[in-house]
């Protein structure tokens, strides 16, 4: 899966980033390579807990697409 994220230097210092199509998704790191790291972590996360989310009949046909 491919995503957007937006990297931004932080006043503190570092890098925020954050993905615009998952709302509530974003992390920071000292390093860009470290944001990189840490927001793959956070859309792992983030898309565990929306799969446990869902439910399914039993006639319900799953397929991956890519986009």
């Amino acid at each position: 899966m491919r995503l957007r994220v937006v990297l931004e230097p932080s006043e503190e210092g570092g890098y925020t980033i954050y993905v615009p199509s998952l709302p509530g998704c974003i992390s920071e790191g000292d390093t860009k390579e470290e944001a990189l790291e840490n927001i793959r972590e956070a859309i792992d996360l983030y898309l565990e807990t929306v799969e446990d989310d869902l439910t399914f009949s039993e006639t319900a046909e799953q397929i991956e697409i890519a986009v």
